[in-house]
């Protein structure tokens, strides 16, 4: 996570958004706001932050399937 805890609430990222991602998240935001919220104008910016989601998803899943595995054989 590089956005610092001062960014992210300068930013006023709801709480449920300060994760992974949240420095993806801030400039999507902004720019947002910048062209009132036109679908086509921050599809780069949107598609970076989805990627990102998705990606920390299936960190946290490989995760938590090696923990069960990890358990499992003990």
């Amino acid at each position: 996570m590089t956005a610092t805890h001062k960014e992210m609430a300068d930013a006023r990222l709801p709480l449920g958004y300060r994760d992974f991602c949240a420095d993806l998240l801030i400039p999507l935001n902004k720019c947002r706001s910048e062209t009132y919220y036109l679908p086509f104008k921050c599809q780069d910016l949107r598609h970076d932050y989805e990627k990102c989601q998705y990606d920390d998803y299936l960190r946290r899943m490989k995760a938590a399937a090696d923990k069960k595995k990890e358990a499992a054989d003990e």
